[in-house]
This record gives structure tokens, sequence and C-alpha cells, in this order.
């Protein structure tokens, strides 16, 4: 009886301005994100033990940057730059295919400034937290 069942594991398809990337792009992202926030917390440690003037913490806007911005990316299902370049990828890393519709290239560059947009909100302000943290 339960035998002939099959579950339906289809992976997600290309949806304009919604979902870009599949699995494997998605833990990509994942780990650029928690490489980024590691390298945040490293250099932070750096500044607070070498007693570093408070302006100096200004500098992990960058790695912060990168942190969120492959935080979003996973959460989004969604690539920056894939949504500026008119791509997308559901399949083996790497093996990306073009959008053909412009409406749908559109709809994935207004997603793709939103995604940037908000992943600059979020290092700005995890980059003034740490500025202004008694350490």
């Amino acid at each position: 009886m339960f035998g002939s069942m099959k579950m339906n594991l289809k992976m997600p398809d290309y949806i304009p301005g919604a979902c870009n990337i599949g699995t494997g792009e998605i833990r990509r992202r994942q780990l650029v994100a928690v490489a980024g926030l590691v390298f945040s917390l490293v250099m932070f440690s750096g500044l607070i033990v070498t007693n570093a003037p408070r302006g100096a913490r200004f500098s992990l806007f960058i790695p912060l940057l990168v942190a969120s911005v492959g935080w979003v990316q996973s959460r989004k299902k969604f690539c920056l730059a894939y949504g500026f370049m008119g791509t997308f990828n559901f399949g083996k890393l790497g093996a990306i295919s073009r959008v053909a519709d412009p409406l749908d290239r559109a709809a994935d560059r207004r997603m793709a400034l939103g995604i940037l947009l908000q992943s600059c909100a979020v290092a700005v302000l995890a980059t003034m937290i740490l500025w202004v943290a008694p350490f």
C-alpha cells in the first residue's frame, strides 16, 4: 500500500522577482553569511584586544555587509547578482540560465535592489551597534 506512494520532491521553479536560486545556491549564500559573521566577530575582537580607536569599528561595515547579503539572499531564495544579470539557477552550481522575458528581468532587478538596500540597512545597524558597544 505505502510502497506505491512517492513523495514529490520537485525543486521550486524560477519565479520572477521572488525566487531565482535552488538549494545548492542557497547553501552557498548561507556559507557566505556565516563566513562574513565569523570574520566580523574576529575583526571586532581584534579591535577590542588591540584597544583600537572607536572609529576603527566602522571598518566592520564591509564584513558585516558580506554577512548580511548572504543572509538576506538565503532567506529570500534570491541571488542579488543573478537578479541584476537577468539569470537564475536551480541546478548544478554555476549552471545559470538566462531570463528571457524583459518584464521578468525588471522584476528581478527590483528584487535585487531591494535585497541590496535591506542588506545595507542591516550592515549599517550592526556596525552602529558595535560602534556604540561599551568595550
